[in-house]
């Protein structure tokens, strides 16, 4: 499906995201992360936090930039591979099939098969115990045109998210 820009603004609806990464390698992954929140309203601020033992959580060191992604309820399947599996074993975007494109504005990938991709560049960083939360500025929002209001602006209340 056709993607559409949305204005850039905080657009965080749930606590659990997909994130994509490219290392310095272009090695690409994805994983679901438990924290994602808005952080800024102005500029536009997402916070992710991944575990330092994870694989993305190195690719993301490397490249400071990351995509996070909403998925809708019936990509459970992939949504479940993704959250279990490591990248450190082979290359998950491959193994499902998912339609991956370069970022608009960041050097990471967007995952196209999913609603929503919102477009992020590192600013900070904070290690808050078991994760480490990674600030990112919001620089572009991708969505499904259905998602977008008159106003242009991101509008997820009737979506079936996971």
């Amino acid at each position: 499906m056709a993607k559409k820009s949305a204005e850039i603004s905080p657009c965080m609806p749930s606590a659990n995201a997909v994130v994509s990464c490219r290392g310095e390698d272009g090695s690409d992954n994805a994983l679901v992360v438990g924290y994602v929140s808005n952080c800024s309203f102005d500029p536009p601020m997402v916070m992710v936090g991944i575990v330092p033992s994870r694989y993305s959580h190195g690719l993301v060191r490397q490249n400071p930039c990351f995509v996070v992604h909403f998925a809708r309820a019936d990509q459970k399947e992939a949504w479940d591979y993704l959250g279990s599996e490591s990248g450190r074993d082979g290359d998950k975007l491959k193994h499902l099939g998912l339609t991956v494109e370069d970022g608009a504005v960041v050097n990471a990938p967007v995952i196209t098969d999913f609603p929503v991709a919102v477009e992020c560049t590192v600013v900070d960083s904070i290690v808050t115990g078991s994760h480490e939360m990674f600030v990112g500025r919001i620089e572009h929002v991708h969505a499904d045109e259905e998602f977008i209001n008159a106003e242009g602006r991101l509008d997820l209340s009737d979506a079936d998210l996971i």
